[in-house]
């Protein structure tokens, strides 16, 4: 893939990560590591944010932590950076858990938005990231 370019999921992908409560990569789907362009080696005990796009406004990830850190399910659309330097849209929702052993984490699962949810997201985003600067 060349930077800047996009990659498009198809209708069947579903994307699955899963970190600990500082956002520290525990898992990983096929899905993810390919869209992302990683192995699975590469983002086990990476921070999740390493396939954060700069596009994405601050705001957005402050309303997934202040949501997901208060027991609640998350829910929106994100812009991710590929190791190439491209980008993916994905319509996600992060739960969080706690494991038997009293650890808490969240597990995101991701798929295609549609083209018309994109453009509503890439709108919104662009005016926070105007509010931001």
């Amino acid at each position: 893939m060349a930077a800047g370019q996009e990659t498009v999921l198809d209708e069947y992908a579903f994307l699955v990560s899963e970190t600990n409560e500082k956002g520290i990569i525990s898992f990983a789907n096929d899905d993810f590591c390919k869209i992302a362009e990683y192995s699975l080696d590469e983002l086990m005990g990476q921070p999740h944010n390493m396939v954060r796009h700069p596009d994405m406004p601050k705001k957005a990830f402050k309303s997934l932590w202040d949501t997901v850190s208060s027991g609640e399910i998350w829910t929106g659309y994100v812009k991710n950076a590929t190791k190439s330097g491209g980008y993916y849209w994905v319509f996600a929702t992060v739960y969080p858990f706690e494991s038997c052993d009293g650890s808490k984490g969240y597990l995101s699962c991701r798929r295609k938005p549609t083209e018309d949810e994109i453009v509503s997201a890439e709108k919104l985003y662009e005016q926070w990231n105007k509010e931001e600067r």
